[in-house]
């Protein structure tokens, strides 16, 4: 007879084990389904990303543009113009102009980095556009951060994308600056 209780104990002891630890396992699967269905909740009210584009007048400004430095800050220029006209339109509570402006501003400094990119033939002549590139980046993102700061939260997201945007173009344009090598090769 204690043999048989011995038995009959382990027995609810081990069937207790299993239902204790499929619970346990239900539980936390249902514990992070319910942060996954919270986190597409937010995807899905964020408004959607603007279009990267610039506007035919701007491209043709920057293609009549020869000289390197000069079509630089040319483009400085007109990024510095779409962030103020985003800020106006920020200001005026137009979120949806103001996404348009920031999507010009996008593009724009995605073209200058690919444009320097190209033209950088490793002389160390094109090593200033990347500088004042770089130098007028960093004044732009406290624009943006301020910006993003003030948006209702369906707006939110592609600015805080888009500050991480300017970070790696700001990233890649000091990247010119540090060779592989410190003495040049012949």
């Amino acid at each position: 007879m204690k043999r048989f209780s011995f038995i009959i104990y382990h027995l609810s002891f081990i069937i207790c084990r299993k239902i204790f630890l499929t619970v346990f396992f239900l539980l936390i699967t249902f514990h992070f389904s319910l942060f996954t269905v919270k986190g597409q909740d937010e995807q899905k009210d964020a408004a959607p990303p603007p279009l990267k584009f610039i506007s035919k007048e701007e491209k043709k400004q920057l293609e009549a543009e020869a000289d390197i430095t000069k079509r630089t800050k040319l483009a400085l220029l007109l990024i510095d113009v779409r962030l103020k006209a985003a800020e106006n339109f920020f200001s005026k509570q137009q979120y949806r102009e103001m996404f348009d402006e920031l999507g010009g501003f996008h593009a724009l400094v995605d073209k200058t980095l690919d444009f320097l990119n190209r033209n950088n033939d490793g002389r160390g002549k094109i090593l200033g556009n990347f500088k004042r590139f770089e130098m007028s980046l960093r004044t732009f993102l406290p624009r943006l951060e301020i910006i993003r700061r003030e948006l209702p939260a369906e707006y939110e997201p592609y600015v805080r994308d888009l500050s991480k945007s300017v970070r790696q173009a700001r990233a890649k344009a000091v990247e010119p600056f540090f060779g592989n090598t410190v003495v040049e090769d012949n």
